[in-house]
């Protein structure tokens, strides 16, 4: 491996040094560092010795290792989307779902990326695209979710919402979430819906406090169509892809969500069972399983 981008949410002087400790690592093995323009100011602020940073602007990557949440994972997934590599996470943050690796496993998780003791799974995305009228407004992808929400506190947004082409329902709500497998674990599991395991080819429509008797989260095949409609006499909204990219929604707008065309490729260093990264992640209480073939 020769060069890699290093994303950081380096929020305070622990996390700007725990950056500086992997690039000096990876740079006595040879390995070119560079860092996104934001991370490089925020580092340089709170570090010394920071002038042999390189600023990242469109080079190849071999990897990008990020060094904080699940936030700071899809904001490198943003910064790689013209020229992908593989994403390794180390969790800084609290729960760091999408993470690979803890704060304590750094030097353990270098060495095996340098020793290509790894290896790397797609993970299923979303394309969006905005329609007002005729016109193409605004279009954009998702890793995590695709958010239609109300703009305003004081009133609902009222949609209608499609499924391969069919109307299913409408009702006033404060939004409708649709979510990948992978971001099953992030808004969508706080709204209510459904987690999905990532090897499993599925969506989840997740409806945020409607006003309807049918306003239940759903699973459909990933391969599936979704548009949500504004209706003309609701107020309007705001659509948000990952929390990142957002465009204001006018009364009338049509949102069409289907199946990404680009992947993001996601780093794995071990073959750790989902279930148990949920009881891991979310500290599950699992005393008095026996396990299979244990008897009664």
């Amino acid at each position: 491996m020769k060069s890699v981008l290093i994303v950081s949410s380096a929020i305070d002087k622990a996390a700007a040094s725990a950056a500086m400790g992997v690039c000096e690592i990876l740079s006595a093995r040879g390995v070119t560092c560079f860092f996104p323009t934001e991370d490089l100011s925020r580092i340089s602020g709170l570090v010394d010795n920071t002038s042999q940073l390189k600023e990242y602007v469109d080079e190849t990557v071999e990897m990008a290792i990020v060094l904080g949440g699940d936030g700071s994972i899809l904001r490198a997934a943003e910064v790689l989307r013209q020229r992908p590599a593989p994403i390794l996470g180390v969790n800084l943050g609290h729960v760091g779902f999408m993470a690979e690796a803890e704060k304590e496993d750094i030097n353990q998780a270098l060495d095996s990326v340098m020793s290509g003791r790894f290896s790397v799974r797609e993970r299923t995305t979303l394309n969006v695209s905005v329609w007002q009228g005729e016109k193409e407004v605004f279009k954009s992808w998702a890793l995590n979710e695709v958010a239609v929400e109300k703009s305003s506190r004081e009133r609902m947004i009222e949609v209608v919402l499609e499924v391969e082409k069919r109307p299913l329902s409408s009702f006033g709500c404060d939004g409708v979430l649709v979510s990948t497998a992978t971001g099953s674990t992030a808004y969508a599991f706080s709204a209510g819906g459904p987690i999905v395991w990532p090897n499993v080819d599925a969506f989840v429509v997740v409806p945020i406090s409607a006003h309807a008797l049918f306003a239940r989260p759903f699973v459909i095949d990933n391969d599936s169509s979704v548009a949500i409609e504004v209706l003309q006499r609701s107020a309007g909204g705001v659509i948000s892809c990952d929390g990142r990219r957002t465009y204001e929604l006018e009364p009338g707008a049509r949102v069409e969500i289907s199946r990404g065309s680009q992947s993001v490729e996601m780093v794995t260093l071990s073959e750790e069972p989902f279930a148990d990264r949920l009881v891991r992640k979310f500290n599950l209480p699992v005393s008095g399983w026996r396990g299979p073939g244990s008897g009664a």
